[in-house]
């Protein structure tokens, strides 16, 4: 009888591995908000795919996940996951405004595992990457989070984290996500950066809600609710640094001398 896989892992590592030019951690940690003993250990990488499966007749390789915990089982503490995009879908996904790929263009030097030239180079570019259309990412995240924690959505009767709501009353995490993400969306808003790890004010009260320190979820519903309204408000009102859409020719120009360089085709 065949044993049970001891992790998750789905691509190719030595073709992933070999590729990467960027990783960073991305979880809780990077954005300076882990609680000791309770928060797993997230990472995201990037590489550049071999020339056979770009411009060959080769299948497109874009991402490799590994996970330490097998199928179907959650992540908890001590426990590792690792993604990694190609450069092409990582450079999608960043320029659409997805709030964890945004995090390796801003994760501190601490919390940066892998980088090359080429990775160093696409952490410069993030300017051309970041738009209102990230703003507007991290404010769906957070309603998406928002709508986990009042049980909307087809798991409704399901919650979770069970083990959070019997002892707090809610699920402290998904409302420290989604005011996280209230917090982080704002900030993009107002000031065009996403500082890592958070501001010490803003960080100090989402790790309060994480904690089990806010005993009334109001008061975190009204709070990202306010944090929400200023920010819609910097869009509505033109009262913010960041264009429109990113700036997609210096991004894809940059894409493919990048490819050129690391295959030696210079």
């Amino acid at each position: 009888m065949a044993g049970i896989a001891a992790h998750t892992e789905y691509g190719d590592r030595d073709l992933a591995l070999s590729g990467e030019i960027l990783r960073t951690v991305v979880g809780s940690g990077v954005h300076g908000i882990a609680i000791e003993g309770t928060d797993d250990h997230d990472e995201m990488g990037v590489f550049v795919e071999p020339p056979q499966h770009v411009v060959g007749i080769g299948m497109p390789f874009d991402h490799y996940v590994f996970r330490t915990q097998p199928e179907g089982a959650r992540s908890g503490p001590g426990d590792t996951d690792l993604v990694s995009y190609s450069l092409r879908k990582y450079l999608r996904l960043a320029a659409k405004g997805n709030p964890t790929a945004l995090l390796p263009l801003y994760a501190p030097a601490a919390d940066v595992v892998v980088l090359t030239e080429l990775g160093a180079e696409l952490r410069a570019l993030a300017p051309a990457v970041l738009s209102q259309r990230a703003v507007r990412r991290f404010l769906g995240y957070m309603d998406s989070q928002r709508g986990r924690l009042l049980g909307h959505g087809p798991r409704r009767h399901m919650p979770n984290r069970p083990e959070l709501v019997a002892r707090y009353g809610y699920d402290v995490k998904y409302a420290s996500h989604a005011l996280r993400l209230a917090y982080q969306g704002r900030e993009i808003a107002r000031d065009a950066q996403l500082t890592l790890p958070m501001p010490d004010r803003e960080r100090e009260r989402v790790l309060q809600v994480k904690r089990g320190d806010v005993p009334v979820l109001g008061d975190v519903l009204t709070e990202i609710a306010a944090v929400q309204r200023q920010t819609e408000e910097f869009l509505e009102t033109g009262r913010t640094p960041l264009r429109a859409e990113p700036d997609l020719d210096a991004v894809s120009e940059w894409c493919i001398r990048a490819h050129q360089r690391h295959w030696g085709w210079e």
